[in-house]
């Protein structure tokens, strides 16, 4: 039988350690990495290949939506699943939007952590009673928001710099961490409050809270 190759992303040790052995008590999986960051889980993503990558929404550098939507970019067969002790209708639907198949509460990992992997080992999608209603509610409304508002007018990059800003990152360590000049990160900020229409970090702090950039 194939081996089950997971990645495990999530900024505290000891749910990463408790997630680890609770799957690698299962025959023929195997937790071929952790990571701490959502930036870290992309990188080891590109590297490792792993068939299912469990994301923590709420990491620092790089949440666990915007991470998705980047493994899913180069990862297309990869399976995603969010891993987070937060849940409403909203984070719900840019969940799936971001291209995961699963959404399990903290909570319930117990319950349903385990029953999620082994769904998503057959590219299978896994939902508890509370996600799949909001997801047939979801096609049942049709085409959701307007990709031209908020957020989805953001490029990849200026959505990290939301991130990074809104956890209080000065424009130099901005530069540092993307690897770009600061004269690029000051311009970065300043088209990314231009395109939401905010005239303060204090505003962006708040639309990043609001849009599940960062956890409040």
């Amino acid at each position: 039988m194939k081996t089950v190759r997971i990645l495990i992303a999530d900024d505290h040790e000891v749910v990463r350690e408790g997630t680890r052995l609770l799957l690698e008590r299962q025959p023929n999986w195997e937790v071929c990495g952790v990571a701490k960051t959502g930036r870290e889980a992309v990188e080891q993503a590109k590297t490792l290949r792993p068939d299912i990558v469990v994301l923590d929404v709420g990491m620092p550098e790089l949440n666990g939506l915007e991470a998705a939507r980047q493994i899913k970019s180069f990862l297309p067969t990869t399976e995603l699943l969010i891993f987070t002790g937060h849940e409403n209708e909203e984070l719900i639907r840019e969940v799936f939007d971001a291209g995961a198949k699963s959404y399990i509460l903290k909570a319930g990992a117990a319950e349903h952590l385990v029953e999620a992997i082994h769904a998503l080992s057959q590219h299978k999608p896994f939902f508890t009673t509370k996600v799949a209603e909001v997801v047939f509610a979801k096609f049942m409304d049709g085409p959701g928001r307007d990709p031209a508002q908020g957020e989805e007018r953001l490029t990849k990059r200026e959505r990290e710099i939301v991130q990074l800003i809104a956890e209080g990152a000065s424009n130099k360590e901005v530069a540092q961490k993307l690897g770009v000049s600061l004269r690029t990160a000051e311009t970065h900020r300043a088209n990314v409050l231009r395109k939401l229409n905010l005239g303060s970090v204090a505003d962006l702090v708040r639309y990043a809270i609001r849009n599940n950039i960062v956890q409040a």
